[in-house]
């Protein structure tokens, strides 16, 4: 098992033996290795981060294989985070992508304003073989593995569960200390009352340790689950806080991606991205007179927090 880990139980547990977690930062979600055991025929990948960090993940997950093939590549939910390294790994290793199904039609289309994609970067194209829905079951490192719903930050994504082991792979909808963006609440549709049955589903499972989107395993599930409901209804109380919040995210998410750029240039960026747009529509608009307005504002505050920095004219992530 290789991990980056600050829960030392979960560095250490045994549930997570015949894994190695890829713990990437905030601008590429973690990667799941699962080792073939026995006569399996290969190892399954579970997502595979950003495309700017696309030739890191293939060499890290080379080196992880330990001469393994790679027969599977699992992707949990298709934000660009965690997909972007998909083409980049077909063409190294040819392992076959699997997908949830509710945005199949769209990958085979690849169609970029369906996706969301255009307000992330993610453009290279990648084919899938196949989808993985809930309720449906395989078997990969000498486990079995079930693919359970897990609607709320997005409404097609997958949570995976080795009961036995008690490993949940939670992605976006349950980390240490909360959760991802519930993105249709910002679009002017129903999101958080998935987020709360989510979180209750993932309460009456039988997990021991779990393997988040981002940030490191951990065994605290109870106090995760404490943390996550606790923003949520923060979140439900003050729905512009959430908006607030989501376009920090947005806009910290760029620069993560791009590391530098002149203060114009990303206020033009946040000024047409679609997502922005938006959020200021239904969130800002009462704040501020323009998307960008709107933006440069939320650009003090981070650079207040320390998330970025300001240099004559310049924002840099911090």
């Amino acid at each position: 098992m290789a991990i980056a880990a600050t829960d030392t139980a979960a560095a250490g547990h045994p549930a997570l033996n015949g894994l190695t977690v890829l713990e990437r930062g905030w601008l590429s979600s973690n990667n799941l290795l699962v080792h073939a055991q026995g006569d399996e025929a290969g190892a399954w990948l579970i997502d595979s981060g950003h495309l700017a960090h696309a030739p890191q993940t293939v060499a890290l997950v080379q080196h992880a294989l330990r001469g393994q093939p790679l027969e599977r590549v699992l992707i949990t939910h298709l934000h660009t985070d965690h997909c972007g390294g998909n083409a980049a790994l077909q063409e190294r290793f040819g392992a076959p992508i699997v997908i949830p199904p509710g945005q199949a039609d769209a990958v085979r289309a690849w169609d970029l304003t369906r996706l969301g994609h255009d307000d992330f970067g993610q453009r290279e194209r990648f084919t899938i073989a196949g989808t993985i829905g809930a309720g449906e079951r395989w078997r990969a490192g000498g486990s079995d593995w079930e693919a359970l719903p897990a609607p709320g930050h997005d409404p097609h994504s997958l949570m995976f569960l080795d009961a036995a082991n008690g490993v949940l792979v939670s992605a976006d909808a349950l980390w240490a200390n909360g959760f991802g963006l519930v993105f249709p609440e910002l679009v002017g549709e129903a999101g958080f009352g998935d987020v709360a049955a989510t979180l209750d589903a993932i309460e009456r499972l039988p997990v021991r340790v779990v393997i988040p989107g981002h940030g490191a395993p951990f065994t605290d599930v109870a106090g995760a689950l404490q943390r996550a409901r606790s923003r949520l209804a923060a979140y439900v109380a003050d729905p512009p806080r959430h908006a607030r919040h989501a376009l920090k995210v947005l806009l910290k998410y760029h620069l993560m991606e791009v590391r530098t750029q002149p203060l114009a240039e990303l206020l033009q960026w946040a000024e047409v991205a679609p997502l922005v747009g938006r959020l200021w529509a239904g969130f800002g608009r009462h704040d501020s007179e323009s998307p960008r307005a709107w933006s440069e504002a939320m650009i003090a505050e981070l650079g207040a927090g320390g998330a970025v920095k300001l240099r004559d004219g310049v924002v840099v992530d911090a």
